[in-house]
């Protein structure tokens, strides 16, 4: 006997009440559309000070969608003298904050490290 999965998913299926096989794939789309993080998928600009540090064994282990998380959603800025901005983000999976530095652009990254001064409430 079939599956539940394989009935309802079956090229040739019938509809059948609510449960046809196109109102099940329709709400899959829209639960793996709403599931899916906005920080993967885009690429970090970075400088070549940036990816020369990068390979200190302390800076080897921050990963590319933290920093992108810490971009877009940063729990405190600030904009330097020379121009670049400093923000930083709770990262949850290593129990620090990260510190990013961005050009005056906004975009590039600089620097990115595990700021142990930074003291601010945790959301």
């Amino acid at each position: 006997m079939n599956s539940f999965a394989e009935r309802i998913f079956r090229a040739d299926a019938e509809p059948r009440g609510r449960y046809s096989p196109l109102s099940v794939g329709r709400a899959a789309q829209i639960v793996v559309r709403l599931a899916k993080p906005t920080c993967q998928g885009t690429e970090v600009k970075t400088t070549e000070y940036f990816k020369y540090v990068r390979k200190r064994p302390d800076r080897a282990t921050i990963q590319d969608e933290w920093i992108t998380r810490v971009i877009q959603f940063p729990q405190r800025s600030e904009i330097q003298s020379d121009g670049r901005i400093r923000k930083w983000g709770w990262i949850k999976e290593e129990d620090k904050f990260l510190r990013v530095i961005l050009l005056e652009d906004g975009e590039t990254v600089h620097n990115a490290f595990f700021d142990r001064s930074f003291r601010e409430k945790r959301q």
